[in-house]
């Protein structure tokens, strides 16, 4: 097709074929994930076979019984790779409006078909993958939420994932020099926020490539919290003992069956999330500084010349971005494991913009696209803890589920989803 061809075809109806084509590649996948579910679960299970799934968990502090969740493995897998197929068939007849919500659908179910042909003759405590997800997903959740705060101003955080690691770091090391948990925290909020400020600096007041930036971020937080650790961390473990949060069960909400023990008996860290996820929706669209967040990062020339700082709305969300990803970076620690170990994060920073990519850059949707990677990753936990002989996938492959999930979100949403129009977009005051 010549240039003149291709000027002369209304750009309406290359971004109407575009999208058309977009929406036949979705319901083809679809369509194949249903097949995958019939042929590699329910041709290796038989008839007679059930899966048992434990809704009650085991602890003290019990909520309201509930009876375990017994499926019959075949049938319940046909029933899966029907519904995923019906799916896939609607999407290449009609197509839906939000397909990013039916990829997310179409995913769990795969997952959960998974854990049924797993489990087939065998129980599990259904329960406890669900309460880890909440564990695994919350510093994916926090780096989510990070991300937001500054790509909905115009800069891109590809630095989470260091100012995790400080944050890390520094509420392991506080908290066991003042052997206080939120001392511990208030220094990893610090450490997040002195790193957001050399971002800021980095791309709003030197104007350098905020990828560039980021990356830089990145590695020094790395080796300098390498070096630390091997230097002072572990040939002293009196400076890297801080303690982990305690569990604090809410009264009366945490007695709700199934509810209860997964949101309701957590960690201090886990309602922190849930506070800033309520919080920053209601910023966001309910107040003026939310607005002018928008607007900054949608149309900074336009805010601008409506009185609106562009510079200090920056300034102000990557500092609050890095602050939120410091307390993510804190979970690793006293909210989990209770010590630092080098590269603790593993990559949650990066995967934590994956989320907030798919949830369409809202915290509902961040933290709802967060518990989809978190549900992944309790999974291959589970399995490896059940064994190679009911599960005949080699561990390392298990490894790899929650990043393959984030390879495949991303490949799905990647140019269908919409980023604020100024991300990324250094901007120069006239």
């Amino acid at each position: 097709m010549t240039a003149s061809t291709i000027a002369s075809v209304p750009q309406g109806s290359m971004a109407e074929r575009k999208e058309h084509r977009r929406a036949i590649i979705f319901g083809i996948f679809f369509l194949l994930v249903g097949a995958a579910i019939l042929f590699l679960f329910v041709l290796n299970s038989d008839s007679d076979m059930v899966s048992t799934l434990k809704l009650n968990p085991v602890t003290k502090n019990k909520p309201i019984a509930v009876p375990d969740l017994v499926l019959p493995t075949r049938l319940s897998l046909i029933v899966l790779a029907l519904v995923v197929s019906i799916i896939g068939i609607y999407q290449l007849v009609r197509g839906y409006a939000r397909v990013t919500i039916a990829l997310g659908v179409v995913l769990l179910l795969f997952v959960f078909a998974f854990l049924i042909w797993a489990t087939r003759g065998k129980s599990i405590n259904f329960l406890g993958i669900l309460t880890f997800t909440v564990a695994a997903a919350t510093p994916i959740a926090f780096a989510a939420l990070s991300g937001l705060m500054c790509e909905r101003s115009g800069v891109i955080n590809i630095a989470i994932e260091g100012q995790m690691l400080a944050g890390a770091m520094m509420a392991a090391l506080i908290a066991s020099v003042f052997d206080s948990q939120w001392v511990g925290l208030f220094a990893a909020i610090l450490t997040g926020g002195l790193l957001g400020l050399a971002l800021a600096v980095l791309s709003i007041r030197f104007l350098v490539d905020q990828i560039i930036g980021g990356v830089a971020i990145n590695i020094f937080a790395a080796g300098a919290t390498s070096f630390i650790s091997q230097r002072y961390l572990q040939p002293i473990p009196e400076l890297n003992s801080g303690g982990v949060f305690p569990k604090i069960p809410i009264p009366i909400l945490s007695k709700i069956p199934i509810l209860g023990p997964i949101f309701f008996n957590q960690n201090a860290i886990v309602y922190i999330l849930f506070i800033l996820v309520i919080a920053i929706h209601f910023m966001l669209w309910y107040t003026r500084w939310g607005l002018r967040t928008r607007a900054v990062g949608e149309h900074p020339r336009a805010a601008d010349t409506l009185g609106v700082n562009v510079y200090l709305i920056r300034y102000v969300n990557v500092m609050i971005g890095g602050m939120i990803a410091g307390i993510g970076g804190a979970y690793f620690t006293i909210g989990s494991v209770g010590r630092f170990d080098e590269l603790l994060t593993a990559g949650k920073g990066f995967i934590g913009l994956a989320a907030m990519i798919f949830g369409q850059w809202t915290p509902f949707g961040a933290y709802g696209a967060s518990l989809i990677f978190g549900f992944a990753d309790a999974l291959q936990a589970k399995m490896q803890i059940l064994g190679s002989g009911q599960v005949p996938i080699p561990s390392e492959w298990l490894l790899i589920l929650p990043y393959l999930v984030t390879m495949i979100v991303l490949a799905g949403v990647v140019g269908h989803t919409v980023a604020p129009a100024a991300d990324g977009k250094p901007y120069i005051k006239e």
